[in-house]
């Protein structure tokens, strides 16, 4: 694959949120899943953990579980002051249970010895605690995790299949974790529903001279 070749992989990648009443086989969502793991990774951990889903059962109980919680905070009194979005999010909240398939993703817990070290230095030294909070900030273990996702969805894409990287249900998360049998020095970070597309969302980007600075 050339330069021109990835560019429009990449390019032609859209998030998906219709499928095609279609099968998705295991061993092609497991055969992405191997690719993905190759991406770069912090100290190379590899503190992924990957759920693949194929019963419709299944991701219907964590589709309900995340409508429960939209509901529950689309009626909190507080959501008046966002008029008419709160309703029209709850509606969409949901929507993935007619996916073929879907990957939970989680990440396992992790902490460097300079975290450990500046977790035990933070209680006596505010340089230590703002040094933390800047490293927080760039949490490595998300990171990782989130280079192995994006990966994933262009893997996906590769093989024709349409995807949706999701963070939204983790609102659920409690809820999500029984259901997959999550251990607990795991934790939930993304939810993504995969199957053949049943449409062809179109997107535009920011010219790259809007987003880039360069520092000579």
């Amino acid at each position: 694959m050339d330069t021109a070749e990835l560019e429009g992989l990449i390019k032609s990648r859209r998030s998906i949120r219709r499928w095609q009443e279609r099968a998705v086989p295991e061993e092609t969502l497991l055969k992405a899943i191997e690719t993905a793991t190759w991406a770069a990774n912090g100290g190379n951990q590899q503190n992924w953990r990957f759920y693949v889903i194929t019963r419709k059962e299944t991701i219907k109980a964590i589709a309900d579980s995340v409508q429960r919680s939209a509901d529950l905070i689309a009626g909190w009194p507080e959501a008046a002051k966002f008029g008419t979005m709160p309703a029209g999010w709850r509606e969409r909240s949901s929507f993935f249970r007619t996916a073929p398939a879907a990957i939970a993703v989680a990440a396992a817990h992790y902490q460097s010895f300079v975290d450990q070290l500046m977790a035990m230095r933070e209680k006596t030294d505010p340089a230590a605690a703002e040094m933390r909070r800047w490293r927080n900030i760039a949490d490595s273990r998300i990171q990782s995790v989130a280079s192995a996702i994006a990966t994933l969805l262009l893997v996906l894409h590769q093989m024709g299949l349409g995807s949706l990287w999701m963070t939204g249900p983790m609102q659920a998360k409690g809820a999500i974790e029984r259901i997959l049998g999550v251990p607990d020095n795991l934790d939930l970070v993304a939810f993504i529903p995969v199957g053949y597309p049943d449409e062809r969302p179109t997107s535009q980007r920011k010219p790259v001279t809007e987003v880039t600075e360069i520092i000579r």
